[in-house]
């Protein structure tokens, strides 16, 4: 139910509907497109129901829902390693088993972190509303290549900001020449995504590590320009006083 309503909370007008207990989308895959709904099933499943234009994209798409929910996690498990450190124990009691939310799409999850940084989900919202209207229905769900058809005019019209319109071009112009390599990454280690994505101007460390976490779902990253992560230690470890990133990484170890 969390995941539901992270998901419903951060939806785009015109890709994305959700409530506490469903989500749907159009997602962008090998085939062609696939048109997603999603719902709990109980407190045992998520039901899955699509139409899609390539039946060959069926097990693509399961693995990206099964993503989207971090279904391959082993939350009991996670639990148990957490409840082993006596200030979490008491969290973990209160609400266990928390999933991370995932991402269905490398572009669309980089795109949408660009757009909203330094700025409030709503705030966020409110340029893709405005965004969305520049695009072309066959250009959604959002693709790099799409964003390189707009002017900086244009976006600037959506809402963004001159340096974020440059930001918004120089990513598609990385996906479109390949210097990014997608296919590879599930392959390829931390530092070294990181290096290649910290090379695009607009993302810097913070943003690749968001990136690590939620679209890749590598779990030991730690995110040490947090400052939620930073704010959490800081109330549970050490009674709200400042923390450094040396005391974070201490008791992440």
């Amino acid at each position: 139910p969390g995941l539901m309503r992270f998901f419903a909370d951060h939806a785009v007008a015109g890709i994305e509907a959700g409530d506490d207990t469903t989500f749907e989308r159009a997602v962008r895959l090998p085939g062609g497109l696939a048109h997603v709904s999603i719902a709990l099933d109980g407190e045992a499943a998520v039901r899955c129901t699509a139409r899609l234009d390539a039946i060959a994209d069926l097990s693509t798409l399961v693995a990206r829902v099964r993503r989207l929910f971090d279904l391959d996690a082993d939350s009991r498990a996670i639990d148990d390693a957490l409840a082993g450190d006596e200030v979490l124990a008491p969290l973990v009691e209160v609400l266990p088993g928390i999933r991370l939310p995932g991402t269905l799409d490398a572009d669309e999850a980089l795109i949408r972190t660009l757009v909203g940084q330094q700025i409030s989900v709503k705030a966020a919202q409110a340029v893709w509303d405005r965004f969305l209207g520049l695009l072309a229905p066959q250009a959604l769900p959002l693709q790099a290549d799409a964003v390189l058809g707009l002017s900086a005019a244009q976006m600037r019209e959506a809402g963004l900001s001159a340096r974020k319109s440059e930001y918004l071009h120089d990513l598609s112009r990385h996906f479109g020449n390949g210097s990014v390599h997608v296919d590879q990454w599930q392959q390829m280690d931390d530092e070294d995504i990181i290096t290649e994505l910290v090379a695009i101007r607009g993302i810097g460390r913070w943003t690749a590590e968001m990136f690590l976490i939620f679209h890749l779902m590598r779990p030991n990253v730690l995110p040490l320009d947090d400052l939620g992560l930073l704010r959490g230690i800081s109330v549970n470890y050490f009674s709200g006083e400042p923390v450094s990133r040396a005391e974070a990484r201490d008791v992440a170890e």
